[in-house]
């Protein structure tokens, strides 16, 4: 669950990181009131869980009420990637010497925690992976060892960080660390991480996604869920209790299990094709669970074939074929199916599938994963 800028804020000051003083506010006079409270100059930023807000203009700075109030109302409202503004955060604006990137997220592949520290900050870290690969500090931690101020002094002169911001960094990495692990974050990312004239060490945005898995120790967690951005696909999906994430493709995809369900996007990729959507079923394919999932895929008019892709284990595949059956007849599909259906009782699931009279234009079953996907493709495709 990713947390929009403000809420990411109040989720550091929990682990007291150095915050800007600010507030939320929804309509312009609501901004100049929190702009009073915090003190002139004033930035007014645009609340959107996507980059590129200060090249759109969702960035302001304000030095009085009269510049937050035409700000305010310029930026309310404004489409940013397909994002439309209904937040504002306005803060009390901070004087930068220089700008840092850090971040604490999970490796893995090393299964382990992974730090990454750059004294180039305020652009996108994957910008400058590209072009100065060795401006990034990437630092493993053992869960078990943990993450100490000592270590943050470690790192920040490794990154070659400048001498007056070795001891502020050094303690903001322990406090994030603290709050990447014990707020049970996939993702605690500062950036930028900011050097005052001043020798302070502040966190200028804030970047945060928690572990949906670790909800049931976050009661408090309710108030975000309230506030996340969904497509229209992505509420529906929730509603039936499905993990699903919409994509931007034409092949939609229902596995059951998040492994497999990555393994078939590749696969599709990898054979000319682009994926709809992230759908995984779980180990639960009975009718009402195919027939939701089937509804939330139907609902993107994007999607001109559909892949199921499943490989039973525990589940068993003639339920996962009667599942299959009993959904088409509750659903009109505006795709066709394109059926993988491998592992315990397959043979019978398939026979189950050939027995109902589903006409081939309607569901296709394939041998394996390569050879549906290559259908799959080749139906989106018009191929």
């Amino acid at each position: 669950m990713d947390l929009f800028e403000y809420q990411g804020k109040q989720y550091f000051a929990r682990y007291d990181i150095p915050v800007s003083a600010g507030g939320v506010a929804t309509t312009v006079d609501q901004a100049v009131d929190v702009a009073d409270a915090a003190g002139y100059p004033v930035v007014v930023k645009a609340q959107v869980q996507v980059g590129g807000r200060g090249k759109a203009g969702g960035i302001k700075l304000a030095n009085d009420a009269d510049e937050v109030r035409l700000h305010a109302g310029n930026i309310l409202g404004m489409d940013i990637k397909g994002h439309v503004v209904k937040v504002l955060w306005v803060e009390n604006a901070s004087d930068i010497a220089e700008e840092y990137y850090a971040s604490f997220t999970l490796d893995r592949g090393a299964k382990k925690h992974l730090l990454m520290l750059s004294k180039e900050g305020g652009v996108e870290i994957e910008t400058v992976a590209e072009t100065n690969p060795d401006a990034i500090l990437m630092r493993h931690i053992d869960p078990v060892d943990g993450f100490s101020e000592e270590d943050g002094r470690h790192a920040a002169m490794d990154a070659d960080l400048p001498p007056e911001a070795i001891d502020g960094t050094a303690s903001i990495l322990a406090k994030l660390y603290q709050c990447f692990t014990l707020g049970d974050c996939d993702l605690a990312e500062i950036n930028p991480l900011i050097l005052k004239p001043t020798g302070e060490i502040h966190a200028l945005d804030a970047k945060v996604s928690l572990d949906n898995n670790a909800a049931f120790r976050h009661p408090e967690w309710a108030e975000y869920r309230a506030t996340e951005e969904l497509d229209e696909r992505e509420q529906l999906a929730r509603e039936h209790d499905l993990q699903y994430i919409g994509l931007d493709g034409t092949v939609g995809i229902i596995a059951n299990g998040a492994g497999l369900a990555m393994s078939t996007l590749d696969v599709v990729n990898q054979v000319g094709g682009s994926a709809a959507n992230f759908l995984d079923i779980g180990g639960g394919a009975n009718a009402d669970v195919m027939t939701a999932a089937l509804e939330v895929i139907n609902f993107d008019d994007r999607v001109k074939s559909i892949f199921i892709n499943i490989f039973g284990g525990i589940t068993r595949g003639e339920e996962v074929a009667k599942g299959i059956v009993e959904a088409l007849s509750r659903v009109e599909l505006r795709a066709p199916i394109v059926i993988r259906l491998d592992g315990t009782n397959a043979a019978e699931g398939r026979q189950i599938l050939r027995d109902a009279g589903i006409p081939e234009s309607k569901l296709t079953s394939k041998p394996t994963m390569l050879e549906a996907a290559r259908a799959a493709v080749a139906i989106a495709t018009g191929n």
